[in-house]
């Protein structure tokens, strides 16, 4: 069911929740938290409702959406309520703000959050330089950020380091979810040796890409390149240096991975680009600050910026492709070349000799 009210106030839009519950048979309300989206009025607006819907299956929540419009319009409210199966295990109170009421979103929220219940703030696309001091921020005990949905996404993650608070996430760095877990199960085999160094290589301008060879920096206190790769989205692939030989960690299609390390058959491991319906479910699991977050975005001032490279698929394939190199004669095996040119010589001499005998008999008994 979704129900417009335009021109409205905040008065007038819980009175008409209540009624909409009253209707629809829900007298009593199981959400474990408020969930707000803050974003411009537009097309996307609806790719974030969508993911929050979705990540309400698992969370049961009431999503407050403040979509900002045009600043130069009279002040204006517009809202819409969205119940059952417009809102998945939500329901969603989507503030349409115009004018100077653009600014005084935090206003707005505050009538519509539940009682006692966490507040999460989620700015899908461009963020605050400072989501704790925000206003909408402030009453949130979890913010969540996308660096990878910025116009500059490095720059952003930059930003992020700089004004970091407890509380702050970044969905660039739930998506190394996979990875970091393939990563420590790689570790866990013989032979069990220290990591000299690693290399992580992935788009030019993917933030995931410089988070996880922070959090190796940090982790395994080694020098970490951060490789530019020419082809290949989001992370391609990662190396960590041992003595007894390299881990390999390599995506080159956005799917499916391959591990390989000395020892052990190379094997393929699940490592689909995740959904940001899938990374904001994670997100919503816990509520205290992430340190391991805050550890890995202090990592990020230890990394070697590298050169491009195109190098993508795994060793093995690569190795199996590459022409064989011819093998270097041995002593003997010169001597032995050299004594057969010898006897080739010996022989040709031999046969040119009575040739030249045969000539001159020739010329004598023509001058008889």
């Amino acid at each position: 069911m979704i129900v417009d009210l335009p021109s409205t106030t905040t008065a007038q839009i819980n009175s008409k929740l209540l009624h909409v519950r009253e209707l629809g048979g829900a007298t009593t309300l199981g959400r474990v938290l408020t969930l707000v989206i803050v974003t411009d009025d537009g097309e996307r607006t609806e790719d974030a409702i969508d993911a929050a819907n979705d990540a309400s299956r698992e969370h049961p929540c009431r999503v407050i959406v403040v979509a900002r419009g045009a600043k130069r319009a009279a002040a204006r409210l517009d809202a819409q309520i969205r119940v059952g199966g417009d809102a998945g295990a939500s329901e969603v109170i989507v503030l349409r703000l115009y004018g100077a009421l653009a600014d005084e979103g935090a206003s707005c929220v505050i009538p519509m959050l539940l009682p006692d219940a966490p507040v999460v703030a989620w700015w899908p696309f461009e963020a605050p330089a400072k989501p704790a001091e925000d206003p909408i921020g402030r009453l949130a005990q979890r913010r969540i950020t996308d660096s990878a949905t910025d116009k500059n996404p490095i720059k952003a993650l930059e930003v992020r380091q700089r004004y970091y608070s407890d509380g702050d996430t970044d969905l660039a760095w739930t998506r190394l979810t996979l990875w970091r877990a393939v990563l420590a199960a790689s570790m866990d085999l013989p032979p069990f040796e220290k990591v000299t160094a690693a290399a992580v290589t992935g788009e030019g301008d993917s933030p995931s890409t410089d988070l996880l060879a922070g959090w190796l920096a940090h982790t395994l206190r080694v020098p970490v390149k951060r490789v530019k790769a020419t082809d290949g989205e989001g992370i391609v692939s990662v190396v960590l240096e041992r003595k007894s030989g390299s881990i390999e960690l390599t995506r080159p299609d956005g799917k499916v991975g391959t591990l390989t390390q000395p020892g052990q058959p190379a094997r393929r491991v699940a490592l689909q680009r995740r959904e940001v319906r899938d990374c904001l479910a994670e997100e919503l699991r816990r509520l205290d600050p992430d340190e391991i977050y805050e550890d890995t975005l202090k990592g990020l001032t230890k990394i070697v910026r590298a050169r491009a490279s195109a190098r993508t698929r795994p060793a093995p394939e690569r190795a199996a492709e590459a022409p064989a190199a011819d093998p270097k004669p041995s002593a003997a095996r010169a001597h032995q070349v050299s004594q057969s040119k010898a006897k080739t010589g010996d022989a040709a001499k031999a046969k040119a000799t009575p040739r030249r005998a045969t000539t001159t008999r020739a010329k004598a008994k023509a001058s008889s």
